[in-house]
């Protein structure tokens, strides 16, 4: 299972269990809230009707008199409303009166006039001072045939003259429950999806960037060359503490190698000066000085060599990538190489024949990419057969510019061909005993590769041929 998926998962759970628990409190807390804001619109009413009816209720009258007469008018009323989407068309409420002893003397639906109500808590309750409500239903088992009561006390200064009482059906306002509950569940249901969704953004930025890491560090390990990914945060300092992490231990066993590549190539040349040295020492014939001599300075001159190259070489290994990439054009940068070679040429007698399609140019850097070329091409030169044509040629493979060098020499040997990339591995030219510094091929491919290219040598038919591939400018 992935990081992302795991911290998707772990999210998911979370939002869900808050999500229900939320939807219960609120679900659980909705109805009881409807009700007692109708039992509290219910109590003014009583409270302002316990007003309206105590001279009737003193005088008796409430059987026939204007109470009732306004109470008949509003059963009769017909109502044009549409509260939270429904329609109300008539009355809902119920009202009656009782005297102080619990005796109903009014009721707006005329049904249970001279009825002893003195038992009922709303009338029982507010008989004694106290505040009188009840629910009762009509059927116990259904809830909705619950009849909300609300009383409120007929009050002649402190004495009670009787009760006031205005009751209204659950089932007037369960709609306005269900709708709420509805629209909450909904709510809720779209709150949920958008957590979701966030939540879902959150995990595959997070697996994103968590993958460009670890597959940065996998190329690291393997030593390729890799741009640190782009990452904010935390993730930037992971990224960059794996990059310095990698290049101390590269660094470490860098210095290693390279301090026994060069102790072993050094060795060669300083014994053949050591040993020159030591005959010229001695009492010799002009000749041969003049032998021991030069073979001094051959030695020098390859030592120095040496060295450059695997500064050189030490540099670009290094490197991450270009500081300052430039559009190099192909035609001018070959025909740069072959002209500083011409001398080398003309004494061996060869000719190199170009061809480099118009236009075409690569980025990267021009002072590299010639030593690259250069590189290969005096391999082309050194073990290419006297009185042959070397074919130079650049052209462009979709988003690719490959320069062709092939040389008309001797194949390369199989048992060479996987080393020709090794550090100082290199064959003698044919006739020669004396050997390349073995730089020169490893130099060309650090170079392709930093400006994200490749390099291959191999033989074809009637000799060898290099490619360097580079990205198209």
């Amino acid at each position: 299972m992935t990081l992302g998926l795991r911290i998707f998962l772990g999210y998911l759970a979370i939002v869900a269990l808050g999500g229900w628990f939320l939807l219960q409190v609120f679900a659980q807390e909705l109805k009881p809230g409807v009700r007692r804001s109708t039992e509290d619109t219910l109590n003014d009413i009583a409270n302002l009707l316990a007003e309206l009816v105590r001279d009737e209720l003193q005088a008796g009258t409430l059987a026939n008199g204007r109470f009732r007469r306004a109470a008949d008018a509003y059963l009769q009323r017909k109502l044009d409303a549409r509260i939270g989407g429904f329609a109300k068309e008539m009355a809902t409420i119920r009202i009656y009166v009782t005297n102080a002893h619990g005796i109903v003397a009014f009721d707006s639906h005329r049904k249970e006039i001279g009825a002893d109500y003195s038992r009922w808590n709303d009338v029982a309750r507010t008989l004694q001072g106290k505040y009188g409500a009840r629910s009762t239903r009509s059927d116990p088992n259904d809830e909705l045939s619950s009849v909300m009561h609300v009383a409120a006390a007929v009050k002649d200064g402190e004495r009670i003259l009787g009760v006031v009482t205005v009751s209204k059906p659950n089932r007037s306002f369960q709609p306005f429950i269900d709708a709420g509950r509805s629209r909450l569940i909904k709510a809720g249901a779209v709150l949920t999806l958008l957590s979701l969704a966030i939540g879902l953004g959150v995990s595959l930025w997070l697996s994103r960037g968590v993958g460009r890491i670890v597959r940065y560090a996998g190329e690291l390990s393997r030593g390729q060359r890799a741009e640190m990914p782009v990452a904010l945060g935390e993730l930037a300092e992971l990224a960059r503490a794996v990059a310095n992490l990698r290049a101390q231990i590269d660094g470490k066993a860098y210095v290693s190698d390279y301090v026994h590549a060069l102790t072993h190539e050094l060795k060669s040349p300083l014994s053949a000066i050591a040993g020159s040295a030591e005959l010229l020492q001695e009492d010799l014939p002009a000749a041969d000085r003049a032998r021991f001599a030069r073979h001094v300075a051959e030695q020098t001159a390859r030592l120095h060599q040496l060295i450059e190259r695997m500064l050189l070489l030490a540099k670009l290994e290094q490197l991450r990538g270009m500081e300052a990439p430039a559009v190099v054009p192909l035609d001018a940068l070959i025909a740069e190489q072959v002209g500083s070679r011409q001398t080398q040429l003309a004494a061996t007698r060869l000719q190199v024949q170009t061809s480099v399609a118009s236009g075409l140019c690569v980025r990267g850097d021009r002072l590299l990419l010639g030593q690259a070329i250069g590189n290969l091409l005096d391999n082309a030169v050194a073990f290419a057969q006297p009185d042959t044509v070397i074919v130079l040629d650049a052209a462009r493979e979709q988003a690719t510019a490959t320069v062709r060098i092939v040389n008309r020499g001797p194949a390369i040997p199989d048992f060479a061909l996987p080393r020709l990339f090794e550090r100082f591995y290199s064959l003698p030219p044919p006739g020669q005993d004396k050997k390349g510094t073995g730089l020169g091929l490893p130099l060309v491919r650090e170079i392709a590769a930093l400006h994200g290219g490749a390099v291959t040598v191999g033989n074809v038919e009637g000799g060898v041929q290099a490619r360097l591939s580079l990205p198209v400018a």
